[in-house]
């Protein structure tokens, strides 16, 4: 029996049925990988398609006469220029600069917002985003919704026969539609850098949604474990790791997130650090790095230069399937964050060799427009 403080998705009987390995992750009961294991479920996913249960996710709506130019308070990206149908990854900053969690924004209407948040930060960004926009607009969560990912080359193909216009969706772009009876929305994205879509669905359809792709031969069931060694290989920050309170957008390398006319206008919170940071260079970077040998490199590792004088620490790390050896994500002094330097990595308590590498370490396969 699980304890009370434990949430379940709509999938959780399934993921068992199926003999996942449960474990708890942000609050939640996840599957983490399946019988055929990690290594192959993250080989899957780049070669045909993943199914992800990413129910555990705060998907969030904001309605009211104008939430595109209201959220702007709160996220420095340019989400009034945004498209009808359009989304946009950006993140909610705190008066320093630090970043409160990561989030994607899709523009429904001019009086409606669309916006997924991390599963862990979902009740403290509901309650923030209500103290910013509140009473003028709405922020309400969508708890009776599940949030499926189907990820891989084969992915949209899949869907595709269920639902015959999600081929005509570029990347970062969504639509809503009835599918068996229901509204669903399908969006052309993901967190693995593959080709993909996300599915929210009512939560008492989800099982039979989840039925209907894994019946197609193309379609495995993939947990979180192989899902984070995805996401790393193709160098996306994890809240919590690679970004949080104590990291700015520009020394996460996610300056491309704030657009030219933000910059001009500012008016978010933490511009005068963030801006600055763009125009001056930040401090520390967030970089990619290839460590020699077969041993990996764990969160919190130190780095160091060659002759040992500390330089950062290491945020993510792991095994890199399609790499063929260990990766990791870490930050470094600005000095130390050019590719091709080599740095040293304290693995149990020895140097590791390593080298600072261009993320990210496996191409995106983005279904960009005129690709």
């Amino acid at each position: 029996m699980l304890p009370d403080s434990i949430k379940t998705t709509p999938l959780n009987g399934l993921h068992r049925e199926l003999g996942a390995r449960i474990v708890p992750f942000a609050g939640w009961d996840m599957p983490v990988q399946y019988p055929t294991g990690i290594l192959t479920e993250h080989l899957h996913t780049r070669s045909a398609a993943g199914l992800f249960d990413v129910s555990h996710m705060g998907q969030l709506l904001i309605t009211g006469p104008d939430p595109a130019r209201a959220i702007e308070r709160l996220v420095p990206a340019d989400i009034v220029g945004l498209g009808e149908g359009k989304a946009r990854y950006t993140v909610l900053t705190a008066e320093d600069g630090g970043i409160l969690d990561d989030l994607i924004i899709t523009r429904d209407a001019p009086d409606r917002l669309y916006v997924v948040v991390n599963a862990g930060g979902t009740e403290a960004d509901l309650a923030h985003l209500k103290a910013g926009l509140e009473p003028e607009h709405q922020v309400t969560h969508l708890a009776d919704r599940a949030l499926l990912a189907l990820q891989g080359p084969q992915a949209v193909a899949c869907v595709a026969r269920i639902v015959p216009e999600v081929e005509r969706l570029g990347f970062m772009e969504s639509l809503v539609t009835t599918v068996q009876g229901v509204e669903v929305r399908i969006s052309r994205l993901g967190y693995t850098g593959e080709d993909g879509v996300e599915l929210s669905v009512p939560a008492d359809h989800a099982v039979k949604f989840a039925r209907t792709l894994l019946a197609m031969e193309e379609v495995k069931p993939i947990g979180l474990g192989a899902r984070d060694s995805l996401r790393l290989e193709a160098g996306l920050c994890l809240y919590g790791h690679d970004i949080d309170t104590t990291t700015s957008p520009v020394e996460a390398n996610l300056a491309w997130t704030i657009g030219k006319r933000r910059r001009e206008e500012g008016g978010f919170p933490g511009a005068e650090r963030i801006l600055r940071e763009i125009a001056e260079k930040p401090a520390r970077r967030l970089v990619g790095l290839r460590p020699e040998g077969k041993a990996p490199a764990r969160e919190g590792a130190e780095i160091t230069t060659t002759d040992g004088s500390p330089i950062g620490k290491v945020t993510s790390g792991g095994f890199g399937p399609s790499v063929g050896g260990p990766i990791a994500m870490g930050y470094v002094v600005a000095a130390q964050a050019a590719p091709d330097t080599a740095v040293h990595i304290l693995v149990r308590g020895k140097p590791l060799p390593a080298t600072v590498v261009k993320l990210p370490f496996t191409p995106h396969r983005y279904a960009r427009r005129g690709a």
